[in-house]
């Protein structure tokens, strides 16, 4: 009976599916396993926010406001849920909740997820994916997400579930489907797994992600259940530490720093905010989301944390990384290039370093000023042409031009953190985020 119940309902409730202008979305996964291509083939750097209570949480034109500030930041991808639980849910500013049946899997209402294709439709035209968690579970010991009622409804009803929204939004081009929420399935497995099962009968064409509880990558959980494409970093601990580990997986496969300490909350400093972003890029990840409250939320006061120092922050983080090869650097972890003044590998202050296979390229970001030294012999060419990258101005200083033989001692000009860049010098490249 329930069966039968499901399949009228994924053949009468999804709606036509919606397909944008040729562009760079969906993404795919590249072939060296550690970066993602767009529709083009080029390398894509995830350059994130974390606006989770979006689509319930806004009108239209707030909505709107919150997608041009960050299309004009260069943000490209943003996280949403796609029914909220709690925060600012789980009806909308119009006063539509996702279910005619509160918690019932079954009676997707269609007034509430016209709101939410107007939404995600809307970033896609400003040139963001959305990571869309169908399902968010919540935190441990909280009644933040839907793991209670993933266990009422059962597989089937879940399964069906899945099967509406992969029909729906099988045609959106700009989406990465993001699984989990704060929360590792535990009991729920068979559940969310219904739900991708039911996603992937009308969905090939996105890939998968999951966020899990603290400390617990994607592929912890989920690496083998058969579906997860993309692997990711949760930690609240030495975050550097982390990327690292999930770098050096094997089989590899491309991971991003999904979420650590966020802008407003946890008492992080700017610093943080920003060593957190440059830990990811120069471990290996193949892009990071930024994290602010009262952003994600949206509570009182978000307008004016759009223009928040993070936010500047990934900006100038963006176009440095935007003007060298970065998909090209691979991490320095065995300490070859940069090979002293590292600091604490189990710290915050440590200095983390990457160079590109034919020794073209190499950056290093320092979380504070100290001396250091390079073997220069690691680097290409006969000369090398060295810059300071200011990343809380987004200015560049020549360092000078060196030979590549013997080491090297360098030094910020000042304190404060920086980003070193050597450059081999018959490249005649521009200052490092200026070009």
């Amino acid at each position: 009976m329930l069966r039968s119940h499901c399949l009228t309902l994924c053949a009468t409730l999804a709606c036509v599916s919606i397909a944008f202008a040729a562009g760079p979305y969906p993404l795919r996964v590249g072939p060296d396993h550690r970066h993602l291509v767009d529709q083009g083939g080029a390398p894509f750097l995830i350059h994130g926010d974390t606006p989770w209570s979006l689509i319930s949480g806004l009108t239209k034109e707030e909505a709107e406001q919150y997608l041009e500030n960050r299309r004009q930041k260069g943000f490209n991808s943003i996280i949403v849920n796609l029914i909220e639980h709690k925060f600012r849910g789980p009806v909308n500013r119009y006063g539509e909740g996702p279910f005619t049946t509160r918690g019932d899997f079954s009676t997707p209402n269609e007034k509430y997820f016209e709101h939410a294709d107007w939404v995600i439709r809307k970033a896609g035209e400003k040139g963001m994916q959305v990571f869309l968690a169908p399902i968010y579970l919540g935190y441990i010991g909280t009644d933040e997400g839907w793991i209670a009622e993933a266990l009422a409804n059962g597989p089937e009803k879940c399964h069906a579930w899945g099967q509406y929204v992969g029909k729906r939004y099988r045609g959106f081009d700009n989406l990465v489907w993001l699984i989990g929420g704060d929360r590792n399935p535990e009991k729920a497995r068979e559940d969310v797994n219904a739900i991708v099962r039911g996603i992937k009968e009308f969905d090939s064409r996105h890939l998968f992600t999951a966020h899990c509880h603290p400390e617990n990558s994607a592929v912890d959980q989920y690496k083998d259940d058969g579906w997860l494409d993309l692997n990711d970093t949760y930690t609240y601990g030495i975050v550097h530490k982390k990327l690292l580990s999930d770098y050096n997986r094997t089989p590899a496969m491309p991971y991003f720093l999904i979420e650590t300490s966020y802008e407003g909350e946890h008492n992080a400093s700017p610093v943080q905010i920003r060593r957190q972003a440059y830990w990811a890029l120069l471990c290996g990840a193949t892009g990071q989301f930024l994290g602010n409250r009262p952003i994600w939320l949206f509570d009182p006061g978000w307008e004016r944390a759009l223009d928040s120092a993070g936010s500047a922050d990934m900006a100038r983080l963006l176009t440095l990384f935007r003007s060298r090869p970065w998909y090209a650097l691979a991490p320095d972890d065995k300490h070859q290039v940069v090979i002293d003044g590292l600091g604490e590998f189990n710290g915050l202050d440590y200095l983390a370093a990457a160079r590109t296979a034919d020794g073209g390229l190499v950056m290093a970001y320092l979380p504070s000023s100290r001396t250091f030294t390079v073997d220069m012999t690691k680097i290409s060419g006969k000369a090398v042409k060295a810059w300071w990258f200011n990343p809380r101005s987004g200015k560049s200083t020549a360092a000078g031009e060196f030979s590549t033989a013997g080491k090297r001692q360098f030094t910020p000009p000042e304190e404060g953190d920086w980003v070193f860049v050597l450059d081999d010098a018959s490249a005649k490249l521009g200052a490092p985020g200026q070009n």
